[in-house]
């Protein structure tokens, strides 16, 4: 099949083991388009776009299933433009996606500043000083 590349270079171009490649071949997340006579897998720059969505999807804790449906609405979304059913779907991933990346925000900001405070000598305000009480409440 012209314009296929082997799962090395799909492993290559995605930064994905060939381990997690043949999971998602496995439950059938991505397929690859065909195989060599030899059973080689074989995948096309579709298929490589599909994996680097669920490759941006991982890391937000989306699981396997969720990525399968997304997959499944975004082919829907591409034969026709016009499913209600298939934005729908996507709009909800969307939103998720959205609250998932506010969290991590949070999350981000926290780190930052603990960062902050470990870099920065541990030196109570004056008035915490003076009256021998820490922020948590307990005495110095």
């Amino acid at each position: 099949m012209a314009g296929t590349i082997h799962i090395g270079e799909v492993a290559e171009r995605t930064g994905l083991s060939l381990r997690t490649l043949r999971h998602y071949d496995d439950v059938g997340l991505v397929k690859p388009s065909d195989r060599t006579d030899a059973g080689y897998r074989l995948y096309t720059d579709a298929d490589v776009e599909r994996i680097l969505l669920i490759r941006r999807m991982k890391p937000l804790g989306f699981s396997l299933d969720q990525m399968g449906e997304v997959l499944t609405a975004s082919a829907a979304l591409a034969k026709d433009p016009s499913d209600a059913t298939a934005r729908a779907a996507l709009d909800s991933f969307v939103a998720d996606a959205e609250q998932r990346r506010e969290k991590l925000a949070a999350q981000l900001e926290a780190a930052e500043e603990l960062i902050e405070r470990l870099a920065s000598p541990l030196q109570p305000p004056a008035n915490r000083a003076a009256s021998g009480r820490v922020h948590d409440g307990t005495r110095a």
